[in-house]
């Protein structure tokens, strides 16, 4: 049920009011003192899904069944209030709760999923729709595996967001831009755009996408794809991503799924390759930083989950298993809840301060800790990813 825009704006307005008032809590003491169980993959998944509901999830506004995770933990006064707006990083939120409800199903797992999809609908203000393709291919994907998995659906999200995917598609260059009426054709928004395509029965668009990316921004010398193409002029960005890597073994992997094509199947075999050889360090995949970036990683390991799980690719499972060991071995824990850092391969170290700053304060930064949403996202997504191949004997 929608909510009147006065309604919103009201109940907006009280929410920044109740959350200014609301005290700070202090965070707990960070340790790496810990121990190296539980051994079950299920396990580990729920304690990262745990330690970012505990951290992260709260009431939009106060708002009744309304919900987001804050961008930092701990928060300040503007992310407690969502004063800051990142519409992508909520899809992920969105469907790694859809992950975790798909493991387990409970009806709190469920009224999660619910409570986030509507916190994301009332804090974008005019509709599940925006400009940028990116993130409406992520809320797309999101909503769509709630609707499939679980059996939550929410009136016609899902066809907003594909007739806005589909009029995106500039005939012209035979892809969609990163926003509405842009010239840069990055894969950061056609990778997603054509996965969600795929899903949705846009075959043939996502199999135009697909070629998109293999035909001008792969690496011919080493198969990794690049972030995008300026048109017009064909000035390309050469900059490499997991990300990228991640979306087009996803995109690919649908393809073959739904094309039976061989030729599909040998790209994500590539593909999947190409980012063993290209971005891993002793088989994890390689560290990024914060902001936007810290989700990379965990894209990455969730689209060479589908590759091995659709494909039975075996290299691709190797990744994600040797990734999720190396992420659950350095964490670090806080109230007994697993805190990881933004390269999987070193430990997470403790500030010098016995506890973690209040959430008005500034915050030292560890050597390997971080406050972001993005990278424990990041972690959970591995995790979730690494429960799904174990469960399948892979």
């Amino acid at each position: 049920m929608e909510i009147s825009r006065r309604r919103l704006l009201l109940a907006g307005g009280a929410g920044v009011v109740l959350t200014a008032f609301a005290q700070p809590t202090r965070a707990g003491s960070i340790t790496r003192d810990v121990s190296a169980g539980p051994l079950e993959c299920a396990k580990r998944a729920e304690l990262a899904e745990r330690a970012i509901v505990a951290r992260h999830v709260r009431s939009l506004w106060g708002l009744p069944q309304r919900e987001l995770g804050a961008l930092v933990w701990p928060a300040d006064l503007v992310e407690r209030s969502f004063g800051r707006w990142c519409y992508w990083w909520q899809a992920q939120l969105l469907d790694c709760a859809v992950d975790a409800a798909h493991r387990e199903r409970t009806p709190a797992r469920v009224d999660r999923v619910v409570a986030l999809a509507r916190g994301i609908r009332t804090r974008n203000i005019t509709g599940w729709t925006n400009r940028y393709y990116d993130d409406m291919g992520w809320l797309a994907i999101a909503l769509d595996r709630a609707d499939r998995l679980l059996g939550v659906r929410f009136d016609n999200a899902i066809g907003e967001l594909r007739a806005d995917l589909v009029d995106g598609w500039n005939p012209d260059v035979g892809a969609v831009p990163w926003r509405e009426g842009d010239n840069y054709f990055n894969t950061p928004a056609i990778g997603p755009t054509g996965i969600a395509l795929a899903r949705l029965g846009e075959v043939s668009m996502a199999g135009q996408l697909a070629e998109f990316l293999h035909n001008r921004l792969r690496n011919n010398d080493n198969g990794l794809i690049y972030d995008g193409v300026h048109e017009p002029g064909g000035s390309v960005d050469r900059t490499v991503h997991t990300y990228c890597q991640g979306v087009a073994i996803g995109l690919e992997t649908e393809m073959a799924a739904r094309t039976g094509d061989p030729v599909h199947r040998r790209r994500v075999e590539a593909l999947v390759a190409a980012a063993g050889t290209g971005l891993t360090d002793a088989g994890v995949i390689i560290a990024a930083a914060d902001d936007d970036s810290g989700l990379f990683m965990g894209i990455l390991a969730r689209y060479l989950a589908e590759a091995a799980l659709s494909l039975n690719n075996s290299t691709a499972a190797h990744i994600v298993h040797t990734s999720a060991r190396a992420a659950w071995s350095n964490r670090a824990e806080v109230d007994g809840l697993p805190l990881f850092g933004a390269d999987w391969n070193r430990p997470v170290t403790a500030p010098s301060s016995t506890f973690l700053h209040l959430a008005d304060a500034p915050t030292a930064a560890s050597a390997n800790a971080s406050r972001d949403l993005s990278i424990q996202l990041s972690a959970w997504m591995l995790l979730e990813a690494d429960h799904r191949l174990t469960a399948a004997d892979l």
